[in-house]
Parts: C-alpha cells; sequence; structure tokens
C-alpha cells in the first residue's frame, strides 16, 4: 500500500514513559475520529475534536509525502536520525525486545564497588509513529521492515484500531465516547479530564503503565492541578505533561 504522510521530523518524546527520548516523529495523515477540518469540530465521534491540536490533514508537512513502499518510508525515516548523514546506517544498533526481562550477574566484594553495569549498549533508533491515528495506516509490512533495521518502534493510537503483529512500543489514548478495542499494551495515556472518559473506566486494563496528562485547553492549570490531585489519591496514576510545549520544540 502507499503511505501518507503529514510530516517527519525529528525530535524528543515528551510525553508517557519514554519522555527525554530522542526519537523521529512519523506523523500520518488523516484519523477515523475527525476529519481534522475546523467547520467539522464539533461533528467528531469520540470528542477529541473539540480539543485536538494536531494538523494531520495532507501530506504538505516536513518530510511528508506520499510513499509508495515499506522501505523506501523507512529509508525517508532514517534520514533524520543522527549519523545517517555520515552514511552510517541508523538501524545498525540491535532493537531492545520489548517487555523482555533483564538478566545480570550480581558483582561482589571489591568488584561491587568498581562495576559500573558493563560497556554502554547502543542506542536503538527511536521513531514515533503518530498521528492522526496511526493504526489506519502502520501495517505488518511496515511495521517488519522497521524491526528488520533495528528500530524501536513506538505507535501512539486512540485504541480503536487492532495493532499489527510485530515488535512495538504501544501507548493507547482512549477518546470518550469512541469503541476501545485495544485493551493490553505498554502504557494507557489518558488526556483528562474527559466526560465519558474517567480514569476508573480503564484502571483494571493490562498496561504496564497508567498516566495522567491534563488537556491542553484555557484551563490547562486548572487541569493540571485535578490531574495531579487524582495520581496522589490513586497511585496507580502517573502525571504525564507536555514537556515538549514547556521546552518549545516540535
Amino acid at each position: 500500500m502507499a503511505y501518507a504522510v503529514k510530516e517527519i521530523f525529528y525530535t524528543l518524546q515528551g510525553e508517557g514513559a519514554n519522555t527525554g527520548r530522542p526519537a523521529v516523529f512519523l506523523r500520518f495523515a488523516g484519523c477515523n475520529l475527525w476529519t481534522g477540518l475546523e467547520r467539522d469540530r464539533e461533528k467528531g465521534p469520540g470528542g477529541c475534536s473539540r480539543w485536538c491540536d494536531t494538523d494531520f490533514v495532507g501530506t504538505d508537512g516536513s518530510g511528508g509525502g506520499k510513499f509508495n513502499s515499506p522501505a523506501e518510508l523507512v529509508s525517508a525515516v532514517a534520514s533524520h536520525w543522527p549519523g545517517s548523514e555520515r552514511g552510517q546506517q541508523p538501524g545498525g544498533a540491535r532493537a531492545p525486545q520489548l517487555g523482555a526481562a533483564r538478566t545480570e550477574q550480581r558483582p561482589r566484594g571489591d568488584e561491587a564497588l568498581l562495576s559500573t553495569g558493563g560497556p554502554a549498549q547502543p542506542v536503538a533508533p527511536f521513531v514515533v509513529c503518530t498521528g492522526g491515528e496511526p493504526l489506519l495506516q502502520l501495517d505488518e509490512p511496515l511495521l517488519a521492515e522497521f524491526n528488520r533495521a533495528g528500530w524501536f518502534v513506538a505507535v501512539e493510537t486512540n485504541g480503536t484500531v487492532e495493532p499489527p503483529a510485530g515488535k512495538l512500543w504501544l501507548t493507547v489514548s482512549p477518546k470518550a465516547n469512541a469503541p476501545l478495542r485495544v485493551l493490553r499494551g505498554n502504557e494507557l495515556k489518558l488526556i483528562f479530564p474527559q466526560e465519558g472518559a474517567e480514569p476508573e473506566r480503564f484502571q483494571d486494563l493490562e498496561f504496564q503503565h497508567f498516566f495522567l496528562q491534563p488537556m491542553d485547553s484555557p484551563q490547562v492549570q486548572e487541569n493540571t492541578a485535578r490531574a495531579l490531585e487524582y495520581c496522589l489519591a490513586h497511585p496507580q496514576w502517573r502525571l504525564s505533561l507536555q514537556t515538549h510545549k514547556i521546552l518549545r520544540i516540535p
């Protein structure tokens, strides 16, 4: 299939468990909960169209366009990773095994004083697939191509579309009034507050991390205070701030 991409850019992941990690963002065009057009803001079935601040319409963003194969798109993403301009292979590092347990030998005696945990491991290139709704386009062949090239793949989805088979870091952000079909993953990141998408509706799902992220709106300070209060009262949840907006980076 051909892939329609709004933009590709290199920055820091600003939200959730991977906050602060350098990443190439791959923003797919299109969403199943809103057209992205101002005239349709009040018509989105998930309710998120009323506060969504992301431009995912068209393919005219920086690095955007139509890509005719997984290899072509992975190559375009790789061109944004540091080192690619020097002819290095961004995917040369071995990708971490998601969910795999790490085993270590505990040093004994004087070795414990000198041990630093061994040599640093190569940093796997990191791509965040987002949108719009990325799972409308992120299919098994594309994910397999990223996996073969050694990329750590993350996807940020509204949870209404099942993910493809393959290795990925799955972030689900439920939207009020939208059917939630993805009930397990790495992190659940809930925009807060949303009437009809209260945290207690999701607390028993199978996720490693549970984040509340204050809704960015004219009431953002109030929303942040409420999210902070909820996290303190319910330690299962952690506060996620949009640090990229605080730092004023893409």
